[in-house]
């Protein structure tokens, strides 16, 4: 499929910023308190507070621009805690899967990023701060894309001037989810101490071993099959025609259309035909799949931003668009081909 889909280290689609790099360790500070993507696990609102204020804190006394995006219990906690302090410290939860689907996240993290270092020439650090409180909610594909979000975090915006710490509470989580902090995080936080995580997967190992969610119905028979689409504008029609028997929501309907759209574009112009669809729906879920003969794709990165970076006069939006529109999307390379997943909600 589309090789330009994917993002290349350096290319316009990563959010690194570009440029000298003001220092992220201002004199007299600690350093952990600085730098990184870090994970805290705790079990109690006294862990929380006991991870979450100096961090922030540093933030404050350094120039950073500070933000949360947390639950709502969580911003009002620390704004009592912080007291006339939480006036400086934004409140944003479109910056996390809280909000946002990842790629709208990490446009919002790179909007952040750059007032961050925009102020740097107004007194400021150049340093963006966050503290994000994760929740990927209860079902275990949406588990998959919070994990695939927390460790494409790191080869997006791991070399920016950025700290982040990303609060696990066992109280909200399931174990799946906290065992996952260790991986997807380069560092561990314990209060004011920050040490490098022995379970830390690269991005490049981590996202594509993770398992996939297989619905109950993909081992039925598909309510719309093709093996072999002779054209591209025949296959977008007849998914348009399938789509609107099974989509009651107009504006979804169109916005998973358009995703599987976009995707068997990519399959006719850059894949190896024959190109095939399967969509499989059972009043909650949808599901569409596009494969096409094509062995040699296999970047794990596709997607969370546009291919050519954030001019999209320069195309490449495909699979990112996808990631946009639906709830769940994976890109799954085989020896007989490759296979791209749809899958949402119906609301």
């Amino acid at each position: 499929m589309d090789h330009d889909e994917g993002l290349v280290d350096g290319a316009g689609a990563d959010f690194s910023t570009t440029g000298p790099r003001r220092s992220v360790r201002a004199a007299g500070e600690a350093s952990v308190l600085n730098h990184g993507h870090g994970a805290a696990v705790v079990n109690t609102q006294h862990d929380l507070l006991a991870a979450a204020l100096p961090f922030l804190d540093a933030g404050l006394r350094a120039g950073d621009l500070v933000a949360l995006t947390c639950p709502p219990d969580t911003v009002d906690l620390i704004a009592r805690e912080l007291g006339e302090r939480a006036t400086a410290v934004e409140s944003e939860p479109r910056m996390s899967l809280l909000g946002s689907r990842a790629p709208d996240a990490l446009t919002m993290c790179h909007r952040y990023l750059e007032r961050a270092i925009a102020a740097g020439d107004t007194g400021g650090s150049g340093r963006l701060r966050v503290l994000a409180e994760v929740d990927f909610g209860s079902d275990p594909a949406d588990w998959r894309e919070g994990q695939r979000f927390e460790s494409v975090y790191n080869r997006l915006l791991g070399d920016a001037p950025v700290a982040a710490m990303c609060v696990y509470d066992r109280r909200r989580l399931p174990a799946a989810v906290i065992d996952s902090a260790a991986a997807t995080h380069p560092v561990l936080v314990h209060g004011t101490s920050w040490a490098a995580s022995s379970g830390f997967q690269d991005p490049g190992v981590y996202v594509p071993s993770l398992p996939l969610p297989r619905a109950p119905m993909e081992d039925g028979a598909p309510v719309f099959a093709v093996d072999d689409a002779p054209t591209l504008a025949g296959l977008r029609h007849q998914l348009g025609a399938v789509l609107a028997s099974l989509v009651p929501d107009r504006e979804q309907q169109e916005d998973v259309h358009l995703a599987a759209s976009e995707i068997a574009a990519n399959a006719f112009r850059h894949g190896v035909r024959p190109v095939s669809a399967r969509v499989w729906a059972d009043g909650d879920l949808v599901i569409c799949v596009i494969r096409d003969r094509g062995t040699d794709y296999g970047d794990p990165f596709s997607g969370f931003a546009p291919a050519h970076g954030l001019d999209l006069s320069h195309g490449g939006m495909g699979l990112w668009l996808a990631r946009k529109l639906c709830d769940h999307v994976d890109v799954l390379p085989g020896a007989h081909g490759l296979s791209v997943r749809l899958s949402t909600r119906l609301r």
